[in-house]
């Protein structure tokens, strides 16, 4: 009898631990959960044209970027326009045209449920002055119409990498002729929801 009622309480041991993470999984209190964030990187390549002829002009760059970002607690959809003033050509290849720069961040912690869906739609802008001045204007290439003289190829991934802020996923636009490259980089910050 007494061996009965031990291997009961035995068996009832098993399932009182399984149903203790199941607790947590239906949105306990101390849930980890993310909130994200959004920097920009502007860098031009070793052959873009504006290091060959505008090495120390000054310039202006602005483009446009989708969002989306949606959970159940947080709901974000819609166009950002950044817009950089007085950007000054670097004598070399290797510095930044534009630093980094903070774009968006979510202000509400949420459940995880992947990276925000963002895309580099234009990018416009200019560099120099006179007969030297350079505009750019590219954009995406869309299905029956022609491919823009300059076009912006979005979505190229890049690796995977950390820096003061934490650990980031970047993801790249880059235009075709002017040789531009517009880094997006998105931070997952752990939360508490």
């Amino acid at each position: 009898m007494r061996f009965r009622a031990f291997s009961c309480c035995l068996a009832l041991v098993p399932i009182g631990l399984g149903l203790a993470p199941l607790g947590k999984a239906f949105g306990s209190p101390g849930e980890l959960g993310v909130r994200h964030r959004i920097d920009v990187v502007v860098s031009a390549e070793p052959d873009a044209p504006i290091f060959q002829h505008l090495k120390g002009a000054k310039g202006d760059l602005a483009f446009t970027v989708r969002l989306s970002a949606n959970s159940k607690e947080s709901r974000f959809f819609g166009l950002l326009h950044p817009f950089f003033l007085d950007i000054t050509v670097p004598d070399k290849a290797d510095k930044l045209l534009v630093q980094q720069t903070k774009l968006w961040e979510e202000e509400v912690c949420h459940q995880r449920r992947g990276l925000p869906k963002v895309t580099v739609t234009q990018l416009g802008g200019h560099f120099g002055g006179g007969e030297g001045r350079i505009e750019i204007s590219a954009i995406v290439r869309h299905i029956g119409l022609l491919v823009p003289p300059d076009e912006l190829t979005p979505g190229i991934k890049l690796d995977q990498g950390s820096d003061d802020l934490g650990v980031f996923y970047a993801f790249r636009a880059q235009t075709r002729n002017s040789r531009l490259n517009v880094d997006l980089k998105i931070y997952p910050f752990d939360c508490f929801l």
